[in-house]
């Protein structure tokens, strides 16, 4: 199989972002990370991937930083992996693709599983991109600088 054409000096940083995270498993791995997972098995068994392919995405998000391998917190010889800062930022990212997922991909009534906040049990709120003034943005009302612009 042909090695796909890297995008990390890609002066966009949707580009850069999809080329390190933007295959499903990698993103299923930080969202299983934020569920709590930490061990290889753990997240094998619930992802149900094969171990070659799980090996290859947790060395390539070490590699970027996104998770650390540290000793097992339970004292065994295994070890974990754990998200780092780098890793903690992709939280709005998770949560605004639930987010997308829960409006357009379920029909009305269909069971999915929620986001809530664990001290209310409260639903998150609805993540918006706002202006500097604090209103919602529409797509609209924003435009991408390129790097040419002036």
């Amino acid at each position: 199989m042909a090695k796909r054409k890297t995008m990390q000096d890609d002066p966009c940083p949707v580009a850069r972002s999809l080329d390190l995270v933007g295959d499903r498993w990698s993103m299923l791995l930080v969202r299983d990370a934020f569920d709590g997972l930490r061990r290889f098995s753990d997240f094998q068994r619930n992802l149900g991937m094969a171990r070659n392919i799980l090996s290859d995405r947790l060395a390539a998000l070490v590699g970027e930083g996104i998770f650390a391998v540290q000793p097992a917190s339970d004292g065994t010889s295994y070890q974990e992996y754990v998200l780092t800062t780098k890793g903690e930022a992709l939280f709005p990212v998770v949560v605004a693709l639930r987010q997308w997922g829960e409006r357009q991909l379920f029909g009305k009534g269909e069971p999915h599983s929620l986001l809530i906040e664990s001290e209310t049990g409260k639903p998150v709120a609805v993540m918006l991109p706002r202006d500097h003034a604090g209103h919602v943005l529409k797509p609209a009302g924003a435009r991408v600088k390129k790097i040419t612009d002036k």
